[in-house]
């Protein structure tokens, strides 16, 4: 049965009484999007950028562990577990950094977002996650992953990447590959110039990193019907979403891969399918700070992708409620039920960073709505 829009317009008159950013404690079994959500210990969850994985009846939300006063790598990464979405367990550090100086993942390293799925073949969990060396800022824009037994881990690390050296997209004509060799060096343009956005658009940054891999930077995993495996990221400095498919065992890539909205600067992309169609939410560029989601969507995972405006509804909708975008949920045993997942940044404390869960309503043409909550339990999809 298809779900529709619920009461919208009384929904939004209540949103504009009761503001859209609670700070209070989230309460068993319900989801209070904004508020502190201690797990099993009381702590508040210490999971940001995170995705969850389902397996063998129990989710697993992974995220990234943030100290008190930087968002840089001191712990790694986290792993909570829950069989009802609201009550969660704490698991373990799934992915702890190194001590060693020489490791690429050694204490003070950047890691987020990182995203967990299981590979049914090798009967290994795989996590995926962006991976910026200690000490070099965001130049390295790489990919890391790591493998497991069990779905908490610990995880192995094995090595980090910048995905599709020497491979084309497969979304870019004969004729489209040779005009390249027609492209200046990008410091020959004027950085957000109409001249310079069409030649990002014609793969200004995908030409120049072309021998060395492409950048990789926020991202998320997404299996497909069939069981092949996709890595989705932000790419070319931000400016571009890069899709690519990952191996069979899911621990590299194939050299398949397309470019999406080149030129659109987009992060934080979430990606998930119903009815045969694919959706992804993602934001812009503006660091810490909120900013309007996008939405796109395409009839196949290569697309081609079409861009539309935000999603959201409702006061604070054009700063999505403060958050960005980190993961798309599919609900399992419940129809047609998605939960949008999101972080509201604190980079003054990071450690205090809040979590915005919110189910995902659908419009009679199917498109992705979401609407805020000041609080919601699972039974809104029954």
């Amino acid at each position: 049965m298809k779900r529709k829009l619920k009461h919208v317009a009384a929904l939004v008159a209540i949103l504009a009484l009761s503001g859209a950013f609670s700070e209070g404690c989230t309460s068993p079994g319900t989801f209070t999007p904004g508020a502190l959500w201690p797990d099993d210990r009381g702590e508040h969850i210490n999971a940001h950028g995170g995705g969850i994985l389902r397996h063998e009846g129990v989710y697993y939300w992974f995220g990234e562990n943030k100290c008190d006063t930087t968002s840089n790598a001191q712990v790694g990464v986290m792993c909570y577990s829950s069989r009802n979405l609201t009550d969660w367990k704490y698991e373990s550090v799934a992915l702890a950094v190194s001590e060693d100086p020489s490791s690429e993942i050694v204490r003070g390293c950047i890691i987020e977002r990182p995203k967990v799925i299981y590979n049914a073949r090798t009967g290994k969990f795989v996590m995926w996650f962006h991976l910026e060396l200690k000490g070099q800022g965001y130049q390295a824009a790489r990919a890391a992953v790591a493998v497991s037994d069990t779905p908490a881990g610990p995880y192995e690390y094995l090595y980090s990447v910048r995905p599709n050296k020497g491979f084309y997209p497969e979304n870019m004509s004969p004729e489209e590959i040779a005009a390249l060799a027609t492209l200046k060096a990008p410091e020959a343009y004027k950085s957000w110039s109409e001249e310079w956005r069409d030649a990002v658009r014609r793969g200004l940054f995908m030409k120049r990193d072309f021998d060395g891999g492409q950048m990789s930077r926020d991202m998320t995993l997404f299996v497909d019907d069939d069981g092949k495996a996709y890595h989705v990221f932000a790419s070319e400095g931000n400016l571009t979403l890069d899709i690519a498919e990952l191996s069979d065992d899911y621990l590299s890539h194939t050299g398949r891969y397309v470019r999406v909205d080149p030129a659109g600067h987009n992060e934080a992309p979430a990606l998930f399918k119903r009815n045969g169609k694919y959706w992804m939410i993602t934001s812009g560029c503006t660091g810490w700070a909120p900013n309007r989601a996008r939405l796109l969507s395409a009839d196949h995972i290569f697309g081609p992708w079409t861009r539309h405006d935000t999603p959201m509804v409702g006061p604070d909708s054009d700063i999505t409620f403060g958050g960005q975008s980190t993961y798309v949920l599919k609900v399992d045993g419940k129809e047609d039920a998605y939960i949008f997942m999101a972080d509201r940044w604190r980079p003054e404390l990071p450690s205090d960073g809040r979590y915005i869960w919110l189910p995902i309503d659908f419009n009679e043409q199917g498109f992705p709505v979401i609407t805020w909550r000041d609080s919601w339990s699972l039974s809104y999809f029954d």
